[in-house]
């Protein structure tokens, strides 16, 4: 009971607190509580009548206002704050069996000399092989506090090995690839916006910078925001002067701007921002920024659609509500949030609606009324709020090789289980044979006899086999199989850098950055 009274109490500083206090609905709950304590026919769980109270507060209110239990707040924070402590590895469990897949660079495992391939069979005295191991369970047993040491057994060709690695703080990368898509255009993929972010930019731009590059690719697909510092301060580095980036209003919150300074590292130079359904917030706000100030070209689909800027605040009991405090809007003033007012599952199953009304595959399917037309600040060309950001050249989602036998493959880990068991044999070698990550993309090939052997497990796991659909797959397949060796023999941005020229979408980005003519034209220029 001392749960909710504190909860309600601590509402009441965030108003006029006199006229909360005369509030009749909030002396209903309070009567209600005290009824159900009091003459409620059973014993009453407080703890979890409050938590479900919470919950229920927070469902009418709009959909990213959460509650999250005081055991699960920090696994929520970890991507954002930028690390966790641990040992430092990437795993998998295959066929029962705890794997390696990768060492964090400079992290404890890699120091210890732990490898990919390694399979860990026991840690602290304890069998983990062949007892139906739960990634959960992975987390537990090799997380723990920075300093502590956890004694881990592999098996590494056949010989058992024995390694004791102290904890640490392991850092979580928000960039997922940074390269050269051609001698003057680079790309940078950022996963999330979290604390390290703006930094990892930083570092990743000045690298590719130092490689002579005119043109820069930033691909925000899939990335469903994060921390607003961390979005601003990337758009910063692209808006030139001091130039409005963003505010935020709120009914309790006071209107709020964030403008842009002078000097930063990519004001000059050709844009691309990549977006898709999948972005949301903090990548709108980069993406609505540099649109607003006509800086660069938004290629791809419709973004998510959230405008909504949420603030943690903390309970007794170490939970946490994530409160919607405000609505952000780009320079334009455009608020890109799109509507809830149907409820929560309208909302949230909108993005399949775009399917159906066909919005994924032609532009023109887009129905975007008037009134949320607004200006662009240099060019005054027209853009759209209410429901996300319009891109400047709308590229449609590649199916062609999308099947459901594919779709069936890949669901059944047919395919990860295959490239982690070829890798396990072949790693050494193929480290030898290929010298670099160059040489390994020039020549290697994915063998006819892998995707027979991979339709055959795939039958053994129930998927049917289906000639004319695999056909149709086949050469994405073999790319995505050929990614998936290169990430496990370097890393993620090497897996990117595999799989992006087999979007056929690739070509047009780089045809639309490295000719002045056709970029200036998104702009109304026609020199």
């Amino acid at each position: 009971m001392r749960f909710f009274l504190f909860f309600a109490a601590f509402l009441l500083t965030y108003s006029s607190a006199q006229s909360q206090m005369d509030d009749p609905e909030l002396d209903k709950v309070r009567l209600s509580w005290q009824l159900i304590s009091t003459f409620y026919v059973d014993s009453v769980d407080t703890h979890e009548m409050a938590e479900e109270a919470i919950k229920g507060m927070l469902e009418k209110l709009d959909p990213h206002s959460v509650y999250i239990p005081a055991e699960e707040v920090e696994a929520m924070n970890e991507p954002l704050d930028g690390n966790f402590e641990g040992i430092g590895i990437e795993f998998m469990i295959l066929k029962d069996t705890l794997m390696v897949v990768a060492t964090i660079s400079g992290g404890p495992s890699e120091k210890v000399g732990l490898m990919a391939g390694d399979r860990i069979v026991v840690i602290d005295g304890e069998n983990v092989a062949g007892i139906g191991l739960a990634n959960s369970d992975v987390f537990d047993m090799l997380r723990g506090p920075k300093g502590s040491e956890v004694r881990v057994k592999v098996l590494r060709d056949s010989q058992l090995l024995e390694f004791t690695i102290e904890r640490d703080k392991i850092p979580i990368f928000s960039i997922e690839a940074t390269y050269l898509m051609s001698r003057k255009t680079g790309y940078i993929k950022i996963s999330r916006f979290a604390q390290s972010t703006h930094r990892e930019f930083i570092k990743a731009l000045r690298e590719l910078k130092g490689k002579g590059i005119d043109n820069l690719v930033l691909d925000l697909r899939g990335n469903g925001g994060g921390y607003l510092k961390a979005a601003l301060d990337i758009a910063d580095e692209f808006i030139d002067g001091e130039r409005l980036l963003l505010y935020t209003d709120g009914m309790a919150i006071p209107r709020s701007e964030y403008h842009s300074r002078t000097g930063q590292l990519w004001e000059k130079g050709n844009l691309v921002i990549l977006i898709d359904e999948g972005s949301a917030s903090a990548s709108e706000i980069v993406a609505g920024a540099v649109q607003d100030w006509d800086r660069g070209v938004i290629m791809g689909r419709r973004s998510f659609g959230k405008g909504l800027v949420q603030r943690p605040f903390s309970l007794p009991d170490g939970a946490e509500i994530r409160l919607t405090i405000a609505k952000y809007y780009t320079p334009s003033g455009r608020s890109i949030q799109k509507s809830y007012d149907e409820g929560l599952a309208d909302y949230h199953g909108e993005i399949f609606e775009r399917f159906q009304h066909g919005e994924m595959m032609h532009s023109d399917s887009i129905d975007m009324p008037d009134s949320l037309t607004y200006n662009t600040l240099r060019t005054e060309r027209k853009v759209f709020g209410g429901g996300g950001i319009m891109p400047d050249i709308f590229i449609p989602m590649d199916t062609a090789y999308y099947t459901p036998y594919y779709r069936d493959l890949v669901a059944s880990g047919s395919v990860n289980r295959l490239v982690m068991d070829k890798l396990d044999v072949n790693r050494d070698e193929w480290l030898t044979e290929y010298a670099s990550y160059a040489d390994f993309n020039k020549r290697f090939v994915v063998p006819g006899e892998y995707i027979e052997q991979l339709t055959r497990r795939a039958e053994d796991a129930g998927v049917e086999m289906n000639e004319e659909q695999l056909e149709i797959s086949l050469d994405w397949l073999k790319l995505q199989m050929k990614a998936l060796i290169a990430r496990n023999l370097w890393s993620t941005s090497e897996y990117y850098q595999t799989l992006n020229p087999g979007l056929p979408f690739f070509e047009t980005v780089i045809k639309v950055i490295e000719d002045q003519a056709t970029y200036q034209k998104v702009f109304g220029y026609d020199n």
